[in-house]
């Protein structure tokens, strides 16, 4: 199966169990659009502060059953994303956008079946002066993404997966996935959570434990 069908099958959560817990974009990177689930290869894109110019730039060179993520510096206040991209990039046949900074039209996105993240919404749109640059890596919602990182959103938000680990994020996120259905069998059939995750041997050891903040001795 194609690592895409696998990362939105599995989703963010166990995507970033997968990565050691981590690889989450910041809480503020939240879905705006009706369908939510995402997962694809980055193109990105660094603009100026504020500045829109290379969004179209962006937009019309990536490809499809990509992710377009676009640095615009965490602004909230200036829309770097909109209704009419939206609109191009779901025609152009792309897997998502993830802006770090803020969108507008959020009517016409909420309708657009393109899954959309970003920090915020804002009426106020930017300018298109300056020239900033593609396929860099670049910083978004706090995660380095590389030209080529896997790209995974849902209700919960998105994960990045480095493409050097992506093989080994699918075999462990797979195996996670399947004890999650195990242990959710467990659970309908009345099993206790603290039992399942053998809490109580876990807080008896851990009272055997002798602990400074600079020494663990057992």
């Amino acid at each position: 199966m194609k690592p895409r069908r696998l990362l939105l099958r599995f989703g963010a959560g166990p995507v970033s169990d997968a990565l050691d817990k981590g690889g989450g974009m910041d809480h503020e990177i939240r879905p705006w659009s009706r369908k939510v689930k995402m997962a694809g290869p980055a193109f990105t894109v660094q603009v100026h502060t504020a500045d829109i110019l290379m969004v179209s730039k962006a937009l019309k060179e990536c490809p499809p059953e990509h992710v377009l993520v676009i640095d615009g510096h965490g602004e909230r206040n200036t829309a770097l994303w909109g209704g009419l991209t939206t609109m191009s990039a779901w025609r152009k046949g792309l897997a998502g956008v993830v802006v770090d900074g803020a969108i507008r039209d959020l009517m016409d996105i909420n309708k657009s079946a393109l899954p959309v993240f970003a920090r915020s919404v804002v009426p106020n749109a930017g300018g298109a002066e300056y020239a900033g640059r593609l396929q860099c890596v670049v910083s978004c919602g706090g995660q380095v993404v590389h030209p080529g990182d896997w790209m995974v959103g849902d209700e919960d938000g998105v994960v990045v997966v480095p493409a050097e680990r992506l093989d080994a994020v699918l075999e462990k996120a797979g195996r996670i996935v399947a004890a999650e259905k195990r242990i959710a069998k467990a659970i309908r059939a009345g099993v206790e959570v603290a039992d399942l995750l053998k809490v109580d041997e876990v807080l008896e050891r851990k009272g055997k434990d002798v602990f400074v903040p600079q020494l663990r001795v057992e």
